[in-house]
């Protein structure tokens, strides 16, 4: 299986800003949580993280998005962290025998991302997936 950016759905109510995207990833949930759920895998793809305690109230800091707290967990499934530039949710479902899809809702106020930012970041992260690691 090879993974896709399947949907890139972007929306706009006042300032806020929503992007939805759905992506088939080449790897079941528990070898993609890792990269959704720890520093070392946030990092490798998305940005890097100064603080991340995996847990619902932990204390979370993504560089390029602020700091703030995880505000759902649920583990292999769903981790949302809320912080100072928004809320960024990663929910990942099984996709077939051997992949994972991944729902994902970033919301957040201004102009700091764009739809091409998040496919780029996706297609790091896929590659990533593809490559076993």
């Amino acid at each position: 299986m090879t993974g896709s950016i399947e949907q890139g759905i972007s929306q706009t109510h006042g300032n806020t800003h929503i992007l939805h995207f759905l992506v088939r990833l080449p790897r079941p949930m528990d070898a993609v949580w890792p990269s959704l759920a720890t520093p070392e895998g946030l990092t490798s793809w998305c940005t890097p993280v100064d603080a991340l305690e995996p847990r619902l109230g932990g204390e979370v800091d993504l560089r390029d998005f602020g700091s703030g707290q995880i505000t759902a967990w649920d583990v292999d499934r769903v981790a949302e962290y809320t912080v100072e530039g928004g809320r960024i949710r990663f929910h990942l479902e099984r996709d077939g025998e051997s992949g994972a899809a991944l729902r994902f809702t970033h919301e957040f106020q201004g102009e700091a991302e764009t739809e091409q930012r998040w496919r780029a970041r996706f297609e790091l992260l896929i590659a990533a997936l593809e490559d076993g690691s």
